[in-house]
């Protein structure tokens, strides 16, 4: 038996990290003739004075085990889904292959490509879990229907709900069509909220006067409508703060205490909805600050649309790998531009912010194309559509009597309405332009993108994940993972008053995880 000497115990700064990255195994900080020092040898620390221990903390040990159990995942993690497909059928399949939930970006997409891609999926995972993102989509209720249809046809039996201000009938038909004899939902609901008023919503089970009218449209039978009030309507609630897209900007640290005092008032101490978190999610200390203000899961966004699976231009990847975390800005959505909402974007290499605000300046101070100022409106020609108002509203014509011919319809008397269809034919084709990589339009991109992008290309500098080419969505999760238990380990040790390197502070990712 070799009798362990005192060159086990790590000294130096290397040597320290080194054994702070042996996560699986426990850290003694001891004291010796020769000074302070660490080990993860138990042999080695019985030899000295222990001063501190920190036991074993693996990646796959962070969250609520629930979460990984119910999801069928091996890692409290999921990838958010990003619109327009960006979060493609690729970026799902890589993550559910690696054992983490990921979210297909439907939302923007043609039902025929949500259905084309959901089968691919399906296909691809041989049964391994995954999610479709249902969004709120007020202004065109038939592509809500639609991709509800589309996760029922192939029995996608997780949905991620977001931008729901309230519940809505397909988001009800959705959970509840999936209701088993026993009463137990097979279909999951993640919703994706920045309020607690919007919160309590998906705490509690659906509203009955919802539940009556899908029995009356035969969207559900009767023995599920019997059900739905044991059913709350969703079982997991991601606190979304300061996120890219759909958000309200809240910090984290005030959003999730909030959400889970809310769940323990509205469900007691008994079986419980389950609280995750995203928004700023991009470096392993905003993960395990997460966990460690009580996050079941965390949930990452803008750091995968830089990925290598992610359906986004390679042009567009560039300009979030050199992003900053104050490069982003406030710009109308496309969706809900009517309402006044905003979506955050990458400021840094393009103009749509700036532009689009312009565009809801006008839509607020003017009651249709026809009563724009000339020049106004040859500015906007010029500038922003490159092409005849008139020839852009054909167009709008053109886009929604395949998608949804109610739109159009309904702007036919309404000059407001007609304008802000045209407006948002700009916010809508600007995300297009930039998958697409289109050189012309490249000042018109919009890159949805929230300040975790600029954090993690802080992280990342002078490592192989700062070139977008290794950027691949299940090595980001393992390394940020990894990170985030490495960070905890880190911050036991500053309770226990050990005053760390500032080298061994932040772990560095490398090709094979381990340092």
């Amino acid at each position: 038996m070799v009798t362990p000497t005192i060159q086990t115990l790590a000294r130096d700064e290397v040597s320290i990290y080194r054994e702070l990255a042996r996560l699986e195994r426990p850290l003694f900080v001891v004291r010796d003739d020769h000074g302070i020092a660490v080990t993860t040898d138990e042999r080695a620390a019985r030899r000295a004075s222990v001063l501190a221990a920190v036991p074993p903390l693996r990646p796959e040990s962070l969250g609520d085990p629930d979460f990984r159990r119910e999801h069928g995942v091996s890692g409290a993690y999921q990838a958010g889904s990003m619109a327009n497909g960006i979060a493609s059928a690729r970026m799902v399949v890589a993550l559910a292959s690696a054992g983490y939930l990921a979210s297909f970006g439907a939302a923007g997409l043609a039902p025929a490509k949500i259905d084309e891609a959901l089968a691919a999926i399906r296909h691809g995972l041989a049964g391994k879990p995954f999610a479709c993102n249902l969004i709120h989509s007020p202004s065109e209720p038939a592509l809500e229907r639609a991709i509800v249809d589309a996760c029922l046809k192939h029995e996608v039996r997780c949905v991620e709900a977001s931008a729901f201000l309230d519940l809505t009938p397909q988001l009800v038909r959705y959970r509840l069509a999936g209701l088993a004899p026993d009463g137990r939902p097979r279909n999951k609901v993640i919703a994706k909220v920045s309020r607690a008023e919007v919160a309590e919503h998906f705490l509690r089970p659906a509203p009955p006067q919802l539940v009556r009218a899908l029995v009356e449209s035969g969207d559900i039978d009767a023995r599920q409508a019997e059900l739905a009030h044991r059913v709350p309507m969703a079982d997991d609630i991601t606190a979304e703060a300061d996120s890219g897209g759909h958000t309200d900007g809240r910090p984290l640290v005030v959003l999730l205490p909030e959400l889970l005092a809310l769940r323990d008032r509205v469900q007691g101490s008994g079986s419980r909805i389950r609280i995750g978190a995203a928004g700023g999610i991009g470096t392993p200390a905003a993960a395990a600050a997460a966990f460690t203000l009580g996050a079941a899961y965390v949930v990452t966004g803008s750091i995968n649309q830089a990925s290598v699976e992610a359906d986004q231009s390679e042009a567009a990847k560039r300009l979030l790998a050199r992003a900053g975390v104050a490069d982003c800005g406030m710009a109308p959505s496309a969706d809900m531009f009517e309402m006044g909402v905003n979506v955050q974007v990458l400021k840094r290499g393009t103009m749509f912010a700036g532009r689009a605000k312009r565009l809801y300046e006008a839509y607020r101070n003017y009651d249709g194309i026809e009563s724009l100022p000339a020049a106004e409106r040859g500015e906007l020609e010029r500038q922003i559509f490159q092409r005849p108002l008139e020839e852009v509203w054909t167009e709008c014509v053109r886009y929604f009597a395949e998608r949804d011919p109610a739109q159009t319809e309904r702007a036919a008397g309404d000059p407001r309405r007609r304008m802000a269809l045209v407006f948002r034919w700009y916010l809508g084709l600007s995300s297009a332009w930039s998958i697409a990589g289109d050189e012309e339009r490249a000042l018109d991109y919009q890159i949805w993108c929230g300040p975790a992008m600029g954090a993690f290309n802080g992280w990342v500098e002078g490592t192989h994940l700062a070139e977008p080419a290794n950027r691949r969505v299940a090595d980001l999760a393992a390394q940020l993972m990894r990170g985030a238990a490495f960070a905890g380990r880190v911050a036991q040790l500053r309770l226990a008053g050990v005053r760390v390197p500032a080298g061994c502070t932040t772990y560095v990712p490398t090709r094979q995880g381990i340092s």
